[in-house]
């Protein structure tokens, strides 16, 4: 470092050089330049009508004993998180909602001004470059628009790969720091919500998936569940020590990826020392300023990106806020926006959103019938794909009003999903016929997945009340004979209230199941078997849908197995089945059952009863 020693300065003397009246951008999370600020907190004389702005600092504000916030200047923040929190309450640090992948922009055309950036890098190379580390981000942006560039040089810094490398040069001052990276770790106890979320998460990633992460107890949670997953990407603004154990059991290959095969790319890391290692001089990682990892055309050509955003509350037309948290600003836009639509164009892309159904206090709902004041709709409602609490999965892209309202209150509370229907259905939004069925977490321990003669695999999988429309599309799909085999008149029609006594039930004395084929954002229903249990005999009457194309191929079987292992695991002591004479099918499918079958004819129709041993 001798041969730059003339630039270098102790931290008071660099934070004097700031003037009156200046923008001074702070580094970014693990990187934050804490001694550097520390200084220009504590200038006998702190300059007037400063003002600092930062994406995700932490350590740039200082507290007092009670948590008050006590910085000499005003603040400018994209983020609110815990370090900023108590300024935004008490007016001295303004959040500004706006899309982080933007402000490299905003930087450069001079529409957020910045003379001075204070940032942390690594120690120069023999060529005289160091590096910006865990933290790229939209520092290149900073560096280029300051006047005056002071930089912390640590030791500690890991030297990262990709876009992160800085001349000497562009740095007018230096400050030396003790050789320590602030470091975040990860809550090893996961409170049973988070672990319900997380578990619904990891159902819909698939082998060979990029991931986009995001910061949040949600997704950190759900890559714990990915471990038995096979070449994951990821391609995200931020990484944490969550991808850790996926890299260490050779999970994350990025071998799928159509764009930076091979690599994990990123814009920020914001995690501990061990994360820290693994970046340090590692091509595996990329690291990239935040316009270019968010670029909307990267985004799109990513082979199966998947999104992950929490949300803090969600309506029932599927407007998302993000940004506030009982009445306060909380968490950021980030680059979620970009993020989210990228995923949803990406070829086999999954947009998640996230959140618990209920405030930590479980007094209030978070899925509501209308955004509260000041709950801004950070995604739009035209944006959202799918959605998951603890209570399950819903999939709202292209669904009208009336469907989002359906799913969305499956997702509630159980103590909430009342009044949520009723206030759907003043506004018209359901038919006033609709009820409430099914007051649990939708049971994914039920879902099989079956392969049948012809090798085409389904999920058979309990059918849901937002399910009508594809019951619907499967009756239509019928034959006249099947679907007078199946209720024994005419039926031209399936009305919305037939429709829902086929598949918005209670899952324990009134079941289905529904045979899907192909994704869940584009499911096609091609089976259908329910049964429902009569009280007094404690034996359940079954029945059958079974797409005229898939028929012959096993699908019955299968739909009558599940059934039955099923109703065996809740005490059910039979099925019956009515099946006229001429249905040689049916017939010889209930007597296929496992158990004692007997027959008993009744004119044309055909009492099949099977006793489970």
């Amino acid at each position: 470092m001798n041969k730059y020693a003339a630039k270098r300065l102790s931290a008071e003397e660099a934070a004097a050089l700031v003037r009156h009246g200046e923008h001074v951008f702070i580094g970014t999370g693990c990187a934050t330049p804490r001694r550097l600020v520390a200084a220009l907190e504590a200038l006998a004389l702190p300059q007037g009508d400063v003002e600092l702005v930062h994406l995700l600092a932490d350590g740039a504000m200082p507290h007092n004993a009670t948590g008050e916030c006590t910085s000499h200047y005003r603040h400018r923040c994209f983020f609110v998180g815990n370090d900023v929190r108590a300024a935004v309450r008490q007016g001295q640090c303004e959040y500004v909602p706006l899309s982080a992948a933007r402000l490299p922009q905003l930087i450069a055309n001079g529409r957020m001004r910045v003379d001075v950036a204070m940032i942390q890098v690594s120690p120069p190379d023999e060529f005289g470059y160091v590096s910006l580390g865990v933290s790229v981000d939209v520092i290149p942006a900073a560096v280029a628009k300051a006047r005056l560039v002071l930089a912390e040089i640590n030791p500690a810094m890991p030297r990262s790969m990709g876009d992160s490398a800085l001349h000497i040069d562009e740095i007018d001052h230096w400050v030396p720091v003790p050789a320590q990276l602030i470091e975040h770790f990860q809550p090893e106890a996961q409170s049973e919500v988070v672990q319900a979320i997380a578990g619904y998460i990891s159902s819909i990633i698939d082998d060979g998936s990029t991931l986009q992460i995001g910061l949040g107890r949600f997704s950190t949670a759900a890559l714990a569940l990915l471990s038995d997953r096979k070449d994951l990407g990821v391609h995200s603004d931020v990484i944490t020590d969550a991808i850790v154990p996926l890299l260490e059991k050779g999970v994350l290959t990025g071998r799928m990826k159509s764009h930076h095969r091979g690599k994990i790319v990123a814009s920020f890391a914001r995690g501990s020392q061990r994360l820290h290692a693994l970046i340090d001089r590692n091509p595996l990682f990329c690291f990239q300023t935040l316009d270019a990892v968010c670029d909307p055309a990267v985004l799109a050509a990513q082979h199966k990106l998947v999104s992950l955003t929490q949300a803090f509350s969600v309506d029932l037309t599927g407007q998302v806020c993000v940004d506030q948290l009982a009445g306060e600003f909380y968490g950021g836009l980030m680059s979620q926006a970009e993020f989210l639509q990228g995923a949803s164009r990406s070829v086999g892309g999954k947009a998640i959103i996230c959140l618990a159904s209920t405030t930590a206090d479980g007094q209030n709902s978070q899925i509501k019938l209308a955004l509260a004041d000041g709950e801004a709709a950070g995604i739009a409602r035209s944006d959202v794909h799918y959605v998951i609490t603890e209570y399950g999965i819903a999939y709202l892209f292209g669904k009208s009003i009336r469907e989002r309202a359906a799913a969305l209150i499956d997702l509630a509370h159980p103590k909430f999903r009342a009044a949520l229907l009723a206030q759907a259905q003043s506004k018209g939004w359901l038919p006033a016929e609709q009820q409430l069925k099914h007051l649990q977490a939708y049971p994914v321990g039920d879902e099989r997945r079956v392969v049948l003669s012809d090798e085409r695999a389904l999920l058979l999988r309990p059918a849901m009340g937002t399910d009508d429309v594809y019951v619907r599309e499967l009756f239509h799909h019928l034959s006249d004979r099947d679907v007078y085999t199946r209720f024994f008149r005419k039926v031209r029609g399936l009305p919305h209230r037939d429709a829902q006594r086929l598949c918005n039930l209670n899952l324990e004395t009134e079941v289905a199941f529904v045979a899907v084929f192909g994704p869940r954002e584009d499911p096609q229903v091609v089976g259908h078997a329910c049964y429902f249990v009569d009280a007094a005999t404690n034996i359940a009457e079954t029945a059958f849908m079974v797409h005229p194309d898939w028929q012959g191929k096993g699908l019955g079987a299968a739909l009558q197995q599940r059934l039955l292992e099923h109703a065996r695991g809740r005490n059910v002591q039979g099925f019956v089945a009515e099946i006229l004479d001429t249905n040689e099918k049916m017939i010889r499918l209930a007597r296929a059952g496992a158990g004692d079958v007997s027959l008993a004819a009744e004119g044309s129709v055909v009492r099949v009863t099977t006793m489970f041993r």
